[in-house]
């Protein structure tokens, strides 16, 4: 019994105490009083602030109340009330109350602003510009921000106009309280006009000077022009190769006898090469390992140069890349592509040699068009449709591609919303056992729409459609054709497991793809997040889908949120359209589905 009391007691204690705490949680540092504007006393409570310890003296309330009318004293003049009235008050009695009186006064309005030029001013243009930067209106309120701004827009529309040398110098603000109004005079010096040189590497590393200079976004004797020197350095980091870049003008003590300014680059070279590997493991797929060894700049010209060993049973490959960066015009990537390589499917087993060059153009960093062709041998082994005898083809094929792809989504590995849209063409002539052209058209579309401001539900959709035309699924060899099914594509499928098969059960491919997915995207915390998704996909075997095979998986997916993109896992079941297989599937991968 006695036990008993001692718990009720220690109980009622703490409950004491964290009622206690919790009537001071979240107390103002400080009571604020006053007529005062209800935009202008949120302001000032919000720099008061508020805290959770209770006053114990009246010399803790005095401190607080100072430190109060001090926060609110800067947001008064903030907001252009120079002639203000704050008070401290702690109250009389046994109990301190920290408060602040506050009688803000008068607003105080702008007069038309002055530039005094320290020095010889600059052109007609660039002076008349920076008056109008200052964007100031005389009847304004005077807010303390505004003046300030004001100040770096007429010194940066001055640098943008070749004066790169153009700096303030202290301003004078007269604060006029016969008339409550505020005077500001901004004193700055434009300099000289500067017209740029070449581009110098302030050390010798592995990038050759002469692709540099190349990549400049100027030409000699250019005026001088901030947002070119930004380019520049954008230019240099989107090659990836580098783990610092700094680009500046140099200074005026460099300035060469015909009166040019170089630029200093300076480059922090990232390592020489890495070694990445990897594993992995699908229901389907079996286990598979990867051993990526990559070199930098080996050329001197932000290159890279890549090797790739690869072992799994549905793409075994050795290849070879060698990216070059902003090759014959900037924003433009070539890429040289050899493997050697085997994959072994339900529908086909494959093996072949491949070659390809692709020159890729960005209009920005998610938004690209690409022209390509390649030349590919390879050793097919299929069954025959109709009679399911063996099929050996030994296929030379000769293609061309031309991809289109822009993006306008808000993140490429966690869209919330915006779109996205590619198309793909890719005409191609197979030699072998006779000729045959045909032309493969790919195109792909989806968009997320949020449903609240924060986007934390958002409602994903996605559609994907392709054809070959001028070819028959016999014509065709199988690794050419279109499938459905995976995680990519029909989820709760096996890998080519939907569209129309042989008559012994095995994927035949087709001329025609169609697939639909829709989720609902729901972020329950910061981190965790929950999905629920529909996917349906037909193949056909003719250059439009017939819908004979139509495949719908549904499903349900968590989602953990990694920083920089969600990892996902998906539990998802056929629906309609399923030919034995297993029961359901589970996909786990980096980034949302699509």
């Amino acid at each position: 019994m006695g036990r008993l009391l001692y718990a009720v007691a220690a109980t009622a204690a703490v409950c004491a105490q964290a009622g206690a705490a919790h009537a001071w949680a979240a107390q103002p540092r400080a009571l604020v009083r006053g007529d005062l504007d209800p935009a202008l006393r949120a302001e000032i409570v919000r720099a008061v602030g508020e805290t959770d310890r209770p006053v114990d003296n009246r010399f803790e309330a005095r401190r607080r109340a100072n430190a109060a009318a001090e926060d609110a004293i800067a947001v008064l003049r903030s907001e252009g009330y120079y002639a203000y009235v704050v008070e401290p008050d702690v109250g009389e009695g046994d109990t301190p109350v920290p408060a602040i009186e506050v009688t803000p006064g008068p607003r105080f309005v702008l007069t038309s602003p002055v530039i005094d030029w320290v020095g010889p001013p600059p052109d007609a243009e660039a002076e008349r510009a920076a008056l109008a930067a200052l964007a100031l209106t005389p009847g304004a309120p005077a807010r303390a921000a505004d003046v300030v701004s004001a100040e770096g827009r007429a010194v940066a529309v001055v640098q943008q106009r070749g004066y790169a040398d153009a700096k303030a110098q202290p301003r004078e603000v007269v604060v006029d309280h016969a008339d409550h109004s505020l005077h500001a005079t901004y004193r700055l010096a434009a300099g000289a006009p500067v017209r740029l040189d070449g581009i110098r590497l302030s050390a010798k590393g592995r990038t050759d000077t002469a692709w540099l200079q190349r990549l400049a976004p100027w030409r000699t004797g250019e005026a001088y022009q901030p947002k070119d020197v930004a380019e520049l350095e954008r230019r240099l980091l989107d090659t990836g190769v580098y783990d610092e870049v700094t680009v500046a003008l140099a200074p005026i003590a460099q300035t060469t006898p015909d009166g040019l300014r170089p630029v200093v680059v300076s480059l922090a070279e990232r390592k020489r090469h890495t070694i990445e590997a990897g594993a992995s493991y699908g229901t389907n797929e079996g286990p598979g390992a990867d051993l990526r060894w990559t070199r930098y700049n080996f050329l001197g010209r932000a290159d890279t140069l890549t090797l790739l060993a690869r072992a799994s049973k549905l793409d075994s490959r050795a290849e070879a890349d060698l990216s070059l960066p902003h090759w014959r015009m900037p924003d433009q990537t070539l890429t040289l592509s050899s493997a050697l390589y085997a994959s072994n499917t339900d529908a086909f087993d494959v093996a072949g040699i491949n070659l390809h060059a692709d020159a890729q153009h960005h209009f920005t960093k998610t938004s690209w068009l690409t022209f390509g062709a390649s030349i590919d041998f390879s050793r097919t082994r299929e069954l025959k449709p109709g009679t399911l005898t063996p099929l050996g083809r030994d296929v030379l094929a000769l293609g061309t591609l031309a991809d289109l792809s822009l993006d306008r989504s808000d993140d490429p590995l966690n869209p919330t919303h915006g779109w996205r849209l590619s198309g793909r063409a890719e005409p191609t002539l197979l030699a072998g056992r006779g000729t045959t052209p045909y032309l493969k058209l790919q195109a792909q579309g989806s968009y997320y729409l949020p449903l609240d401001p924060q986007a934390r539900t958002v409602v994903a959709a996605r559609l994907h459609a392709g054809t070959i035309i001028d070819g028959s699924v016999g014509d065709i060899p199988a690794p050419q054709r279109f499938y459905a099914g995976g995680g990519g594509s029909v989820r709760g499928f096996a890998f080519q497991a939907v569209g129309p098969r042989l008559p012994d059960n095995t994927p035949q491919g087709g001329l025609s793809l169609l697939e639909g997915s829709l989720e609902v995207r729901h972020r329950l915390t910061r981190d965790w997040g929950l999905v629920a998704f529909v996917d349906a996909g037909d193949v056909g075997s003719t250059a439009t889908p017939q819908f004979r095979d139509l495949g719908v998986g549904a499903g349900l997916g968590v989602r953990y949120n990694l920083g920089f993109a969600p990892i996902r896992v998906d539990v998802a079941a056929p629906v309609s359209g399923r030919r034995g297989g297993a029961p359901f599937q589970i996909y786990v991968s980096i980034g949302q589905s699509f």
